[in-house]
């Protein structure tokens, strides 16, 4: 078995068996974006190659085997996001069909609706869209304005778009392929609101054509994923029965008495919306296996790719330029980071999610935050990464032929796709600062003000992956010597880490405290501090991400990859020490005789990984046959 062998299985971590069976299935298929396709004719395409998913057993796989599934979260992701890495507008279709649809039906819905929908959306009898978004709110959902009031007279919801702004939009299959909608409106029942809530709303009859009351319209041509069909929709005055309203959270009886097991408004909305972290999952994953594509296109043609050099007819590698070094290898090594981050969150929710006891409080938040920060830091991650991998490959890079364009394209959108990323990192920050409180509930800021932790310390030592390593390699760092070397050593990195983390939730907790019970005056601390908080989440992140690269390799059975990732997981931590130098230096943490030594460092592992790239490369797991990329083939 090869290095980059090696390197491939601790990557794939858990449902490796999923991501091979991926690679051999989904290379059968013919996936390359075809840019000569008109928008109807790329959008069938794409929904014959929906089809033929369904025989793979990836729309089954994450529903419950009672429902008529496979009862595999973490297959279902997994799978999502190696469709990623062949062709994202159908990794969005098969998302929004079974993850999103199918996991409102399943997450909201009781065991009438599972019977009534879960076995024809796996099969694509019928197909559905996610409608939350509207023009005029996109993370802020608890402000939805489309209303669902009750009719007792005909026990019926009347679904309506109240406002211009209260358009669904955006939502993916609602330009054509939907024929049904999970749509997010308030419940108003007696003449009183008890908050967002989630019905099946029937949009258009069998022939494709909008049911009375619904007019649904095109998003057209997009920034990327050609296609997908976005669209969106207007509700007038639409009755739909009563048995459509997803009622697991919250029930509307014949005379229009709502009930619900959870009392308190802001728990019930936050629990319902956390029962739908799937989404946020698969977006960061398949950023991520997105970005992989991308750094492989980039670093293959680096490896070919002569030019300049100390005399005429002896041209240079790119690879072998040290700022081509420096534009790609730290890019690589923070999807390595970012690979084994993600496997951990996907292990996490798969536990949380297939069990049959619902999971404490506590766990289920914090498993909302991971995956709001993951999926930030990678999305994030996903712009940088292939917008420098397109520029690494000069003119080719721009050609569609050569695919950088299209990934940068399709995964742009992932920024704001499943919530803006400055919103979830704030999100993160306020679980941190609040302790997980059960009193503050999504981005209240006045709450997070008024529960800001007195001491975050315990949160930011609560361990995220192997609890007894990461202490136990902070326990063995080398003392504050002048020896610019132990900034190598894994103890001293992760204590840094750590320290950042804890000192800068410790001064936005102090910050937010300053505020007296006014909600005017709250809110007035809390936004002056946002910078703060929104870098409380990153760094929270960060910490969680080296954490979790730690783990992995721990978890590597080759001592020859073992070494190989020791170095990987170095360029990552002090790559992302050196973009944050003027901190670790502002507040003490790093001499200047050390910050200096940080860049060497680097430096010297860029050329101890330089040999290595193609190994790293095959170690993600792309196949090289798959890439597609015209310029390669040369």
């Amino acid at each position: 078995m090869t290095l980059s062998d090696e390197l491939r299985i601790a990557l794939d971590g858990k449902w490796r068996h999923v991501r091979e069976q991926s690679r051999n299935d989904l290379s059968e298929m013919d996936l390359l974006f075809d840019h000569d396709l008109s928008l109807d004719e790329a959008r069938e395409r794409t929904f014959r190659q929906l089809k033929e998913l369904v025989p793979t057993g990836m729309s089954a796989a994450g529903f419950r085997e009672e429902h008529g599934g496979g009862n595999d979260p973490g297959m279902a992701v997994t799978a999502i996001e190696m469709l990623a890495q062949f062709d994202l507008s159908l990794m969005v279709k098969a998302g929004v069909q079974w993850g999103l649809f199918g996991g409102a039906i399943e997450n909201l819905g009781t065991d009438k609706h599972h019977q009534a929908y879960i076995p024809g959306l796996i099969n694509l009898d019928i197909l559905g869209c996610f409608a939350m978004t509207e023009t005029g709110h996109g993370s802020d959902v608890q402000s939805l304005e489309t209303t669902a009031t009750f009719d007792p007279a005909t026990e019926e919801f009347v679904i309506h778009s109240p406002t211009p702004s209260s358009r669904k939009d955006y939502i993916g299959g609602a330009a054509e392929h939907a024929r049904v909608g999970a749509v997010f409106a308030q419940l108003i029942t007696k003449g009183e609101g008890h908050g967002v809530h989630c019905f099946v709303v029937p949009l258009r009859d069998a022939d494709g054509h909008d049911l009375p009351g619904v007019t649904t319209s095109d998003d057209k041509h997009k920034g990327g994923l050609g296609a997908v069909d976005n669209g969106r929709i207007i509700f007038d005055q639409v009755r739909i029965p009563r048995e459509n309203l997803l009622n697991k959270y919250g029930h509307v009886d014949e005379g229009g008495t709502y009930s619900s097991p959870i009392d308190n408004p802001q728990a019930r909305f936050f629990t319902m919306l956390g029962t739908l972290v799937r989404g946020r999952v698969s977006v960061g994953g398949s950023a991520s296996a997105a970005t992989e594509v991308a750094l492989s296109i980039a670093g293959r043609y680096a490896l070919k790719r002569r030019q300049f050099g100390p005399e005429p007819g002896n041209e240079i590698l790119l690879m072998d330029y040290r700022m081509h070094q420096r534009r790609l290898l730290p890019l690589i090594a923070r999807s390595y980071a970012y690979r084994f981050a993600q496997n951990q969150l996907v292990a996490r929710m798969d536990r949380i999610q297939g069990s049959e006891d619902p999971p404490p409080p506590h766990q289920q938040r914090e498993l909302e935050s991971r995956a709001a920060g993951l999926k930030a830091a990678q999305t994030w991650h996903a712009t940088t990464a292939i917008q420098e991998a397109r520029e690494a490959c000069g003119g080719a890079g721009y050609l569609a032929e050569n695919r950088l364009t299209t990934l940068k394209g399709d995964t742009d959108v992932f920024t704001t796709f499943e919530g803006d990323n400055h919103v979830l990192f704030q999100l993160v920050a306020k679980e941190l600062l609040t302790a997980y409180a059960a009193e503050v509930g999504g981005l209240d800021p006045v709450g997070l003000v008024r529960f800001a932790a007195g001491t975050v310390a315990d949160v930011v030592k609560e361990r995220t992956a192997a609890s007894q390593l990461i202490q136990r390699l902070i326990d063995a760092r080398p003392g504050k010597s002048d020896d610019d070397h132990d900034l190598l050593d894994r103890g001293t990195q992760l204590s840094l880490f750590e320290d950042r983390e804890e000192h800068v939730l410790e001064t936005a907790a102090r910050r937010l405290r300053r505020a007296g019970s006014d909600k005017a005056e709250a809110f007035a601390v809390f936004n002056a501090a946002q910078d703060h908080v929104i870098r409380a989440g990153r760094v929270h992140i960060e910490r969680v991400v080296l954490e979790a690269f730690t783990a992995g390799i721990a978890r590597c059975e080759s001592p020859e990859a073992q070494e190989l990732l020791r170095d990987v997981c170095s360029l990552y931590a002090l790559t992302s020490i050196e973009e944050d130098l003027a901190w670790f230096m502002g507040h003490n943490r790093l001499a200047d005789t050390r910050a200096k030594t940080v860049t060497t460092l680097v430096n010297d592992l860029l050329e101890k990984l330089r040999p290595h790239t193609l190994t790293l490369i095959e170690g993600f797991g792309v196949p090289e046959a798959t890439l597609n990329a015209a310029m390669l083939q040369d």
